[in-house]
């Protein structure tokens, strides 16, 4: 029986690799010209990311239907439903979700854009096939059975997942894998709301995290794909119906400054509670597959007195955007609702947060709007336009993002005279909740965890590195009374431009070049017996220590306009060490982008194209990650002869510690011949087949 699954094991993926060598072909064939190829990948992804979108709304109305039995979540409907239903529906669900979170993919729990943004920037883009799976039915079952969660945050982080998967698929680099992941993200978001431009803006904010993206046109291409399929197949209509907005008077902008500050202050309290709940749930000693369902419980307990916090909420937000008098209960619902978000979320439901800010925003919007009204009803607009101002300023204060919220409530409306109240309230929302509150909702998860998001970034690598790292100790010293000839003998037998003056304890006290050498030449002869070097030299510009960053050695190098400077131990003493030059600190950056973009491209097509950890290439190669035999550990890489003895050649070594399938970045190191193999280490090594075997069996 087992030789017959092996067989059948090895008929698939000789099966699936066929296949997948043929389809990598055809694309390969338009990759010769990089623009259409990221064009064509962009149109599939919108393509996909919008199909997920719509399969995914599918599948709540069929969860709400299975839970509830019927797909209209309207307030009246639920009234209608006993009130041991709403209760234990909720804990169902919870009971269902579970062990899907806890056993299969705990990516998918809560909104799964913190993990979507941890992806692209730590591991290069690289998101595993089943998320997309697994987040679909989570959240489907969570939002379905009453969880008070959105659908947003699943839509980004399945479309996401299509974009990654289909860049893993083809292969592509790092920098290209990031990019399929955000246009996935984009056509989420636009074919949710209706809104190529707020979708593709929503990609390069959150998801990327800056605007200086050099692929930004196939992103835009995806979020306008996704659009025109969503309104193929769900309608042109957006998520909301918008009554139409007019400014009264100037006056009406003190109670939307007011509504900014209140906004900013509400979303940083939705945001400690749900992380204030996850750790309560995180000490909680029962399994953790049970946990959801004791978070299903507190929000069934909610919905009996109070319906409208199950699900998404978008029949609540309707009502206070048409000013539909609610008077005390805005309130209530507020309160109540981040309370029911944070037991789901914190608990390990699986679903978004974005509807819950639109909720809270629209809430606490409505409320501030109805008591501006009563008191100069004749200078305030409705509670309407409130209610819609300041969705936006709470989904501005718990994202960082007010760019896309602006742009998220403007194509809801399509009028721009909402615009100015919106950036008032909005950039104010987003000052006091990153005042009050540095991390937003999402960045917040991944630094509880200890990841830097920042980490992947160009711009940032040289901050990473230090002056420890690429110090040189072949270096030019003098004495302070040496001769003006014994300096010339230098300048002549060395190939540096700066040199440098120590004492009889070895610390720096000068430094010359050649350039001011050279000024005293035509005097040589007068010179050499009267001057010493310490006439010539200069207290140094700058010095170095070896904890400082490159990325203020780089700032001193263009500040002094010098090559070469001096790294001393400590500012006390100041024994000389040696030196950092312009050009190894270029080479560092060089170095650090290749492994950037080999580990980023090749290590996501290896964990998750191949379930053997290894791929084909030409003349019967293969790139493969393994693990160095046992009897390696403790040895150099010279001592191990790899090359040599087993035809191995060892490209990047991921160190101990990162989990296999989620290399980051920069995993550890270029491999040098001195590098001492450790337990845990990983080897990306390319070889013949028969060489890998040899390699692995030791």
């Amino acid at each position: 029986m087992s030789l017959f699954f092996s067989r059948l094991k090895k008929t698939y993926l000789h099966f699936q690799r066929r296949w997948t060598d043929r389809l990598r072909s055809a694309f390969g064939i338009l990759r010769r010209a990089e623009h259409i190829f990221m064009v064509m990948s962009a149109i599939v992804i919108g393509i996909l990311g919008a199909l997920g979108a719509i399969l995914f709304r599918f599948m709540i109305k069929y969860a709400q239907e299975l839970f509830f039995g019927s797909s209209d979540f309207s307030t009246a409907n639920l009234e209608q439903i006993p009130f041991w239903l709403i209760i234990s529906l909720p804990v169902l669900g919870g009971l269902l979700v579970g062990p899907l979170v806890h056993f299969v993919a705990w990516e998918v729990r809560g909104s799964g854009i913190p993990e979507v943004m941890e992806s692209v920037a730590v591991r290069g883009g690289s998101i595993r096939p089943r998320v997309a799976i697994v987040k679909s039915i989570a959240a489907a079952i969570t939002i379905g059975s009453g969880g008070s969660a959105g659908r947003e945050g699943p839509i980004v982080q399945i479309g996401s997942a299509i974009g990654s998967v289909f860049g893993q698929f083809l292969a592509v680099s790092a920098r290209h894998l990031r990019t399929f992941v955000a246009c996935g993200a984009a056509a989420g978001i636009a074919a949710t709301f209706n809104a190529p431009i707020a979708g593709a803006l929503f990609a390069v904010e959150i998801i990327l995290g800056e605007y200086a993206v050099a692929q930004f046109s196939p992103i835009v291409i995806s979020s306008v794909v996704a659009t025109v399929i969503s309104r193929h197949y769900i309608g042109d209509f957006p998520a909301f119906h918008v009554p139409g907005y007019q400014l009264v008077s100037a006056w009406e902008f003190i109670p939307y400054v007011l509504l900014g500050i209140l906004s900013g202050i509400v979303a940083v309290f939705f945001i400690k509670s749900i992380y204030k709940t996850q750790d309560i749930f995180d000490n909680l000693k029962v399994p953790g597959w049970l946990k959801p369902a004791i978070g299903g419980l507190i929000v069934g307990a909610i919905a009996i007195p109070f319906r409208q916090v199950l699900g998404v909420g978008y029949e609540s937000i309707n009502d206070a955007l048409w000013g539909k008098d609610l008077s005390w209960l805005l309130i209530v619902l507020l309160v109540l609702k981040i309370i029911a978000t944070s037991a789901t979320l914190g608990a390990g439901g699986s679903g978004g947060i974005f509807a819950p800010s639109l909720f809270i925003g629209a809430m606490l919007g409505s409320f501030v709007g109805l008591q501006a009204h009563s008191f100069y009803p004749g200078l305030m607009a409705n509670a309407g336009a409130f209610a819609l101002v300041g969705m936006g300023a709470m989904v501005a204060a718990t994202t960082h993002a007010p760019i896309t919220a602006i742009l998220i409530i403007f194509e809801l409306t399509n009028d721009y005279k909402i615009i100015p109240p919106l950036m008032v309230s909005a950039i104010i929302a987003v000052l006091l909740a990153t005042w009050l509150k540095k991390e937003s909702i999402y960045t917040m998860k991944l630094v509880r965890r200890g990841v830097n998001i920042f980490e992947g970034r160009d711009i940032n690598i040289l901050r990473s590195l230090y002056v420890r790292d690429v110090l040189n100790k072949d270096i030019e010293t003098i004495r302070a009374n040496s001769s003006f000839h014994e300096m010339i003998q230098l300048m002549v037998s060395s190939s540096h431009h700066e040199y440098f003056l120590v004492d009889n304890n070895n610390r720096l006290t000068g430094t010359f070049s050649i350039d001011e050498i050279k000024e005293f030449l035509k005097d040589e002869n007068y010179l050499s017996g009267l001057v010493i070097a310490a006439d010539i030299a200069h207290p140094p510009s700058a010095y170095l220590l070896p904890d400082d960053n490159l990325d203020l050695v780089m700032h001193n190098f263009g500040r002094y306009n010098v090559d070469e400077l001096p790294v001393v131990t400590d500012n006390e003493s100041k024994t000389f060490l040696g030196i950092v030059q312009r050009k190894d600190v270029i080479d560092a950056y060089n170095k650090e982008i290749f492994k950037a973009d080999l580990v980023g491209g090749v290590h996501s097509v290896v964990s998750a194209v191949s379930s053997e950890r290894e791929i084909e290439l030409s003349e019967g190669f293969k790139l493969s990650e393994i693990d160095p035999p046992g009897n390696f550990i403790g040895k150099t890489l010279k001592e191990t002869d790899l090359r040599s003895k087993y035809g191995v050649e060892v490209i990047l070594i991921r160190k101990k510690g990162q989990a296999k399938g989620s290399m980051s970045n920069r995993p550890g190191a270029i491999p040098s011949p001195d590098y001492v193999i450790e337990q845990g280490d990983t080897f990306l090594v390319l070889a013949n087949a028969a060489a890998l075997a040899k390699f692995r069996n030791g």
